[in-house]
């Protein structure tokens, strides 16, 4: 699937308003100032631009040790940030080309996928060294940490998901799931794992418990990136096609039954996503527009 280019960037931006609280608001108004908007719940602004490596792909935080991780995929580094200062605390040498990066906040270790070394790093958060490195598919851009079980799922483009035992370092099983496997994400409750398939418009449900495939969910054109709301057990997932068709959805899935209960147009080009059981929302990042849709209830 030909898919839209995204720009690198060589800052990490961070959002505080009122004690640094991340609420997000009900509705934004244009910004008033640079890096600023007001809404319902007060101003929200860009307080600290941070500079990290070249590149910066993915973004996890460890809530424990208030500690953000941030993939430079062009500098072939990880920025270990702290967020009571904003600060770049260490940079450890990683891998090749890398993408994703998620974090088992149990353990304390941080997972990084290396797209062209075909590997997935693990970092030990205490020592910031690389233990292990696991090898797994090429084209892996994304990662997923399951911290009850203790396992971390990589998708891999070719259409195989990696599971890999955080005990051992070593990958326990190869799930065959769709092509153009991208985006992944866990439920922690049910320990499911949902996974987006670009090249077959599909999201492959997986139990986690037995590394097998229970369902396939036919999507939109281009499914990228996928969020699950743990309480609601709603799957979110965005469709953004292709160059020649854009598709520029949203679906919802129902956790429970497996099927899409509705396809919500958003802006253009939409890739990542994230869903708040706090507010009962999702956010989702429309690259072409340079906005932010947020869903939730339909107003009465």
């Amino acid at each position: 699937m030909p898919s839209r280019p995204a720009p690198a960037l060589a800052t990490v931006a961070t959002l505080g308003g009122a004690g640094r609280a991340l609420a997000a608001p009900a509705a934004v108004s244009a910004p008033s100032a640079r890096g600023m908007a007001h809404g319902a719940q007060g101003c929200i602004a860009v307080i600290a631009t941070i500079h990290v490596g070249r590149g910066p792909n993915g973004i996890a935080s460890d809530r424990r040790t208030s500690t953000i991780y941030v993939a430079n995929g062009s500098s072939n580094t990880v920025s270990v940030i702290s967020a009571g200062t904003d600060s770049v605390t260490a940079t450890i040498p990683v891998g090749r080309s890398l993408q994703g990066v998620a974090v088992d906040p149990r353990t304390d270790t941080i997972y990084v996928t290396s797209r062209l070394g075909n590997a997935v790093s693990v970092i030990n958060g205490r020592t910031n060294a690389v233990t292990a490195t696991v090898p797994v598919g090429a084209q892996s851009f994304t990662v997923a940490v399951d911290p009850g079980a203790n396992k971390i799922y990589v998708p891999f483009f070719g259409g195989t998901v990696s599971v890999i035992s955080g005990r051992t370092n070593t990958v326990t099983a190869k799930i065959p799931v769709g092509t153009g496997a991208r985006g992944v994400v866990v439920d922690p409750l049910t320990h499911t794992i949902y996974v987006a398939n670009g090249d077959d418009d599909t999201v492959s449900v997986i139990n986690g418990r037995t590394s097998t495939v229970t369902a396939t969910v036919a999507v939109g054109h281009g499914p990228v990136q996928v969020a699950v709301h743990p309480k609601t057990h709603t799957i979110y997932v965005t469709n953004n096609g292709s160059i020649v068709a854009p598709n520029d959805t949203v679906s919802v899935i129902n956790g429970r039954s497996n099927t899409v209960t509705a396809t919500i147009t958003v802006g253009s080009d939409p890739e990542g996503v994230a869903a708040s059981s706090r507010t009962n929302t999702a956010y989702v990042a429309d690259h072409g527009d340079g906005t932010v849709s947020v869903l939730g209830p339909c107003p009465v």
